[in-house]
C-alpha cells in the first residue's frame, strides 16, 4: 500500500505541476498526462511526459513545450525559436517510416505551450548520456549509470542509418542536426530520428543534380535556434555547403561521442569562431582519437569523419559493413520485418530463436524481442512456436517487470484451447507462472486454465496439471477447493481409461490433504475412494496412501466409527488381491491392523469410561435388594462345558434370571415383601419411609410366626394344620371374636368393645386396624350365602388400612380348618369391618370350596365371651 500511495501522490502532484502548463491545450483533451520522464529536441528544450489516450487507453508521449523558457531572450530570438520548433514537428508529422518518431497527435499551440503526442518513449540518446537539463528533479532512477549494451549500440546505429538513407535516397531530405538531442529510444528500445527543426529539402537543379539551399549560421543568434556546432560537418563553416555527407559526419561525431560516454570529438560551446578553428584539426584523423569507439566500427567512422565530404560513407554503405553482421543485431531485424513473412517462415525463425534469446542481454529480450512476439498471439497457429521463447524470457523477469510485461500478454492465451499445445506449454511452465503471478491473477487467469486442463482428453496435459497443482494449493480458498478442484479431481479419478492418470489423481489428492480441514476429507475424500472402478495393486497403494496419511496427519485423523463401519470392510477384500507384492501386501495388511487396534483402543476406553460412571451410580444405592434377594435363589448348579464356553460372552445376567425364576420356591409368606423390594430397587433407591415400613413388617411377621394362637374354652380340640402362615393365623383370630355373643358388641367401653376388639386385631398388622365401631343394628351379612364374601371384605379392608401386600396364590392354606373350629355366630350380629389386604381376596378360596357348619347360620346361637386375662394373652 506504501507503493500504491506513493505513485498516487507521485501523479497528483505531476497532475497538478501539468495543470499550469497544459491548461487549454487541446492535447489535454484526448490524452493523460502521468510522469515526466525525459527530454529531447535542441538545447533539450522539449519535456516529455508519459501519458495515455483517454479513449483507447493507448500508451503515449507527451511533448511539452513550455514558452515561459523563452521569457529570457528577445522578442526576435522567441519568435524564430517558435518558428523553428513548429516547423521541425511540422515536418516529423509527415513523415512516415520506422526509424522516424511516429506522431500520434499534430501538434497543439496554447498561450502557454506547444504540445503534440507520439508514441511511447523512453528517453534521448543525450538522456542516456547524462544530460539532465529539463529533466524532473531527481531524474527517473533507471537513468542512473544507465548503460548502453553492445547491442543495443549496434542495431540503434543501424536503426539510425537506414533512416538517413530513407531521407536522403527517398525523401530527398537534409536533417542537419544529427546529434544526441535528435535520436530519441522509444519504449522497445528502438531508436528514431527526432529534432527536424534544421532539416533542408531537396530543389532539383534543372539538369536534375540534387540542390539542397544553404544557410549562414548566425553567429550573434541563440544556439539554440541553429545546429549544434559540435557535431555539424566542416564544410558548412568552410565552405557554406552541406549534402548527405554531412548528416554522415554528424552521425560520426554522434558514435564516437555514445563511445566516449557522451562527450563529442571537441566542445564549441555555441561559438562558431570555436567551432571554426576545431574544424581545422579534423583534416587529420589521428587513429589513437578512435580507440574508445568499437573496433568494427573504427575504419568507418574515420572515414565518416574526414574534412572532404565525397570520402565519407553514404548511409546505405554505412548499413552494409560487417559490424551490423551479428547474431542479436539480424534476430532484431528479422522481428521488425515478421509481418512480411508467412507461417512457414516464422515457425522455423520461432524454433531457433530460444539460443539466440539466451545470448542476448535481458533488457533487450524484455524490450525488443517481447513486444514483437506479443504481436503474435493474435495468431492461435503461431501461438505454440512463440509461446516458449515467451516463458524463456520471463526466467529472468523479476515479478515487476512479468507483471508489466509479460502477463498482460499472456492472460489472453491462457484462455486458448486449441492447438492443445498451448496448455501442455503452460502445465511445463507452471511452476514459473505461480512464482511470478500475483495471487489474485492466480485465481482468475491460472486456476481457470488448470480446470480447462483437467478436463482435457490429452493424457500427458492431465498428468502434467495433476503434478502441479499441489504447489499453489495453498493459494485456493475452501470454496474454490471443495466445488470446483476436488470435484473435477474425482470425476477424472472415476472416468480415465489411463492408469497413470488415475494414479496421478490419488497422488494429487494425498498431496493435497494436508490443505484441506479434517470434515472436509472424511465427507469429500474418503467416501470417495471405494467408487473407484480399478484394483490394479498402483491404485490400490494410492488408496493405502491417502488413508495413511489422514489417518496419521495431525491435522486430520479418522474417526473409529469410520473406519470400523467403512475402511476396513473396504480394505479388508483388498489384501487378498493377487496381484499384489509382498511389499504391497504387507503394507495393506499393516494399515489394516493399525485401524483395528486403534478401533479396539478407542472403543475400550469408551466402554472403561461409561462402566466406571455405572459403578460409581451403583454405589450410591443400597445393597439391600442383593442381600435379600439371595435367599431366593437357588443353590448354584455346576457348569457344564456349554455353559463355560457362553460365561465369558455377557450373557450371565439373561442365564442367572432363569435359573433364578425356575429354582425359586416359596419359603414364607414375606415372597410379596421382597418382590416389592425387587421392584422397587430395580427402579431406583429406595426412600427412608419404604425402608422402615418393610422393616416394620419383617417385625410383625417375625412375631406372627412364632405366636401360639388363643381358642375359646368352648371350642373343640381340633389339629393344628401342617402349615400354618400369616392369613391362617388372622383369620383364625378373627373368628374367635366373632363368637362374642350379639348383646357384647352393643355394650360401650365393655373389654370386648369393638375397641378392644380393634386393639387385639391391630397387634397382627404392621399398622393400626380402621375401628369396629359398627351399630348394632347393621345388617347381617354372614348368612350362608355370602359369608365367603364378607370374610373377603374384611380381609381387603385390612390390607388397605395397613398398607401389608398379600402373599402369592401358592402361599395361602385354606380356611376350612378355622372355619370347622367351632366357629358360630348369630344371624343378627354385626360383623366387624375388620380390614385385610386385597390382593387375598384374589387368592382366597371360592364359598363353594368352604364347607361351613350349620352352627354359623343358626339365629341366636350364643358363644363365651372372652375375658380380659384371654384378651391380654392374644396381644401378647
Amino acid at each position: 500500500m506504501d507503493i500504491v500511495n506513493k505513485f498516487r501522490s507521485t501523479v497528483s502532484s505531476t497532475v497538478s505541476s501539468l495543470s499550469g502548463v497544459l491548461p487549454g491545450n487541446p492535447v489535454t483533451r484526448e490524452y493523460e498526462v502521468t510522469n515526466h520522464i525525459a527530454s529531447a529536441g535542441p538545447g533539450l528544450l522539449w519535456k516529455i511526459y508519459q501519458g495515455y489516450k483517454k479513449s483507447t487507453k493507448q500508451e503515449a508521449a507527451i511533448f511539452v513545450f513550455e514558452k515561459r523558457h523563452l521569457e529570457k531572450f528577445p522578442k526576435a530570438e522567441r519568435d524564430l525559436i517558435l518558428e523553428t520548433l513548429k516547423r521541425g514537428i511540422a515536418q516529423l508529422t509527415r513523415l512516415r517510416h520506422p526509424q522516424i518518431l511516429t506522431v500520434q497527435h499534430s501538434m497543439e499551440e496554447s498561450r502557454e505551450s506547444l504540445a503534440f503526442a507520439t508514441e511511447p518513449v523512453f528517453a534521448s540518446l543525450a538522456n542516456l548520456m547524462g544530460k539532465t537539463e529539463n529533466m524532473p528533479t531527481p531524474p527517473p532512477k533507471y537513468l542512473n549509470n544507465f548503460k548502453l549494451y553492445d547491442l543495443e549500440i549496434k542495431y540503434g546505429l543501424l536503426q539510425v542509418g537506414e533512416g538517413l538513407a530513407f531521407l536522403h535516397n527517398d525523401v530527398k531530405l537534409l536533417h542537419r542536426n544529427i546529434c544526441l538531442e535528435s535520436i530519441v529510444v522509444n519504449h522497445q528500445g528502438a531508436w528514431k530520428i527526432f529534432g527536424f527543426d534544421f532539416c533542408v529539402l531537396n530543389q532539383e537543379q534543372s539538369d536534375g543534380r540534387p540542390h539542397w539551399p544553404f544557410t549562414e549560421y548566425e553567429q550573434y543568434s541563440h544556439p539554440t535556434s541553429q545546429p549544434d556546432l559540435d557535431f555539424l560537418a566542416p564544410e558548412c563553416g568552410l565552405t557554406l555547403t552541406h549534402s548527405p555527407a554531412s548528416d554522415m559526419f554528424s552521425l560520426g561525431m554522434t558514435i564516437y561521442a555514445i563511445h566516449n560516454e557522451g562527450q563529442p570529438w571537441y566542445t564549441c560551446n555555441g561559438d562558431y569562431q570555436t567551432y571554426k578553428r576545431n574544424v581545422q584539426t579534423m583534416k587529420q584523423v589521428p587513429a589513437s582519437k578512435l580507440l574508445c569507439v568499437a573496433e568494427g566500427l573504427r575504419d568507418i567512422v574515420k572515414l565518416m569523419l574526414n574534412s572532404t565530404p565525397e570520402v565519407r560513407a553514404d548511409a546505405h554503405q554505412f548499413i552494409k559493413i560487417s559490424y551490423f553482421e551479428d547474431v542479436g543485431v539480424k534476430t532484431l531485424n528479422y522481428l521488425d520485418s515478421l509481418f512480411q513473412w508467412d507461417n512457414l517462415q516464422k515457425s522455423q525463425f520461432y524454433k531457433g530463436l530460444p539460443e539466440v534469446i539466451n545470448k542476448l542481454p535481458h533488457r533487450v529480450c524484455l524490450n525488443r524481442i517481447l513486444p514483437c512476439l506479443s504481436k503474435e498471439f493474435v495468431n492461435p497457429t503461431m501461438v505454440p512456436f512463440v509461446l516458449p521463447n515467451v516463458l524463456l524470457m520471463a526466467e529472468k523477469c523479476s515479478k515487476e517487470e512479468f507483471c508489466q510485461k509479460v502477463l498482460p500478454g499472456l492472460k489472453p492465451v491462457m484462455k486458448i484451447q486449441e492447438p492443445i499445445q498451448v496448455l501442455l506449454i503452460f502445465m511445463q511452465k507452471m511452476e514459473l507462472l505461480l512464482q511470478l503471478t500475483p495471487a489474485d491473477e492466480v485465481k482468475s487467469d491460472v486456476l481457470p486454465m488448470l480446470y480447462r486442463a483437467l478436463e482435457s482428453d490429452a493424457q500427458q496435459i492431465q498428468e502434467l496439471c495433476l503434478s502441479v497443482l499441489p504447489t499453489f494449493a495453498s493459494m485456493l480458498d475452501y470454496p474454490a477447493m471443495k466445488n470446483a478442484l476436488l470435484p473435477r479431481i474425482k470425476r477424472l479419478c472415476i472416468n480415465t481409461s489411463y492408469l497413470s492418470v488415475r494414479v496421478n489423481c490419488l497422488v494429487c489428492l494425498g498431496k493435497l490433504l494436508e490443505h484441506l480441514d479434517k470434515w472436509l476429507v472424511l465427507d469429500e475424500v474418503l467416501p470417495f475412494l471405494p467408487q473407484i472402478p480399478s484394483r490394479e495393486p498402483a491404485v490400490l497403494m494410492g488408496i493405502l496412501g491417502i488413508y495413511k496419511l489422514a489417518l496419521t496427519h495431525k491435522k486430520l485423523g479418522i474417526t473409529k466409527e469410520v473406519m470400523a463401519t467403512k475402511i476396513i470392510p473396504f480394505l479388508m477384500p483388498l489384501c487378498i488381491e493377487n496381484g499384489l507384492t509382498l511389499a504391497q501386501f504387507n503394507a495393506l495388511v499393516t494399515l489394516v491392523k493399525e485401524m483395528v487396534a486403534r478401533v479396539e483402543s478407542e472403543h475400550r476406553t469408551k466402554i472403561e469410561q461409561l462402566n466406571s460412571i455405572q459403578q460409581q451410580t451403583n454405589s450410591v444405592q443400597p445393597n439391600m435388594a442383593q442381600a435379600m434377594g439371595s435367599q431366593l435363589i437357588a443353590a448354584p448348579q455346576p457348569k457344564t462345558e456349554l455353559d463355560q464356553m457362553f460365561s465369558n460372552l455377557g450373557l450371565d445376567d439373561f442365564t442367572s434370571l432363569n435359573n433364578s425364576t425356575t429354582n425359586q420356591l416359596p419359603k414364607s409368606n414375606t415372597s410379596g415383601s421382597i418382590s416389592s423390594l425387587h421392584n422397587s430397587n430395580s427402579s431406583g433407591s429406595l426412600s427412608i419411609q419404604d425402608k422402615q415400613r418393610i422393616a416394620s413388617q419383617q417385625e410383625a411377621q417375625m412375631r406372627l410366626q412364632t405366636q401360639t394362637p388363643i381358642l375359646p374354652a368352648s371350642a373343640p380340640t381340633v389339629s393344628k394344620p401342617p402349615v400354618k402362615d400369616l392369613t391362617s393365623t388372622l383369620m383364625e383370630s378373627q373368628l374367635k371374636q366373632m363368637k362374642l355373643p350379639t348383646q357384647s358388641w352393643s355394650q360401650p367401653k365393655s373389654a370386648t368393645s369393638p375397641t378392644s376388639a380393634s386393639n387385639a386385631f391391630s397387634a397382627f398388622q404392621s399398622t393400626p386396624a380402621l375401628p369396629w365401631g359398627a351399630p348394632s343394628n347393621a345388617p347381617n351379612p354372614m348368612h350362608a350365602g355370602n359369608q365367603w364374601s364378607a370374610m373377603s371384605n374384611m380381609v381387603s379392608n385390612n390390607n388397605m388400612a395397613s398398607g401389608f401386600s398379600s402373599p402369592p396364590l401358592s402361599s395361602i392354606t385354606s380356611p376350612t380348618a378355622g372355619v370347622n373350629n367351632g366357629w358360630s355366630m348369630a344371624a343378627s350380629s354385626p360383623r366387624p369391618a375388620a380390614p385385610l389386604g386385597s390382593g387375598m381376596m384374589s387368592s382366597m378360596m371360592s364359598p363353594q370350596q368352604m364347607s361351613i357348619p350349620n352352627s354359623f347360620t343358626q339365629s341366636g346361637t350364643s358363644a363365651k365371651p372372652l375375658s380380659a386375662s384371654e384378651i391380654n394373652d392374644l396381644l401378647n
